[in-house]
């Protein structure tokens, strides 16, 4: 567990600096009950007591403001006080991106968590360099980007699949934005008749797609090619900048 900071500003200033992630039911009077790693955290990283308040959120109920009834070397038990913040769920925007280097890697979760997706899905793509993922990492990722950036909600993230497996099972009604760098140049906007429903951006790997799948990415009727200006872009750029175009056209920022 990597040191957490206080919420991003804007956050309402009376709720709690320290914010916390927990998969367990919150309402008030619920008793909490902490890992040893999140109690660790608490107790000796940031040097909470008996009695100090801190936030809880779990993905599902909000934000609740809790305080720690118990402080122990083995222990460390918190009850739900009040909540703090509602529930907020991103829009039903699905990242997909082929996994790069770990560092940028882990930086495309933490950013996709930051700016609203509902989940994030890693392909394996003919010239995806990594093989394999630990999925468990990159989803504690996302929980610490949550974390900091006063989320109520964390993606999950999916175990890696090939792309070829995930076209062939797309769901239907979901719009999928291909980020193409080919297209480096021609403008950066998402069509407008996609402009509601679900969706999802799709980000190659740092060799971008072979001629084979982008022949089958162009001929799939839900595919929406989409450019990001007039330069090509890393993969891991080029995924915060497809993310910010969409939120900022479709998505909950508007």
């Amino acid at each position: 567990m990597t040191n957490r900071q206080p919420p991003a500003p804007g956050t309402t200033a009376s709720r709690p600096k320290v914010r916390l992630y927990v998969d367990q039911p919150l309402g008030e009077g619920q008793p909490v009950s902490l890992s040893q790693e999140a109690a660790h955290y608490l107790l000796s990283v940031m040097r909470l007591g008996e009695g100090a308040e801190l936030a809880l959120f779990n993905g599902r109920d909000g934000e609740w403001r809790a305080v720690i009834r118990q402080a122990g070397k083995r222990a460390c038990a918190v009850e739900c006080l009040a909540p703090s913040a509602p529930q907020q769920n991103p829009p039903d925007l699905w990242l997909i991106f082929a996994p790069i280097k770990k560092a940028r890697t882990d930086f495309i979760v933490e950013k996709a968590t930051e700016l609203g997706v509902a989940r994030i899905q890693p392909v394996q793509t003919e010239f995806t360099n990594a093989e394999r993922i630990r999925r468990d990492r990159l989803q504690a990722h996302a929980i610490e980007a949550a974390e900091q950036c006063g989320a109520t909600f964390v993606p999950p993230v999916e175990e890696l699949q090939p792309l070829a497996r995930l076209l062939t099972n797309w769901p239907e009604g979901r719009v999928l934005f291909w980020a193409d760098e080919a297209r480096a140049g021609s403008g950066g906007t998402p069509p407008q008749s996609a402009a509601h429903g679900p969706a999802a951006i799709l980000i190659g790997p740092e060799g971008g797609f072979s001629p084979t799948e982008r022949a089958r990415l162009a001929a799939l009727p839900f595919i929406r090619p989409m450019a990001l200006g007039p330069r090509i872009l890393r993969a891991d750029t080029a995924a915060v900048a497809a993310i910010t175009l969409w939120q900022a056209q479709h998505g909950d920022w508007t």
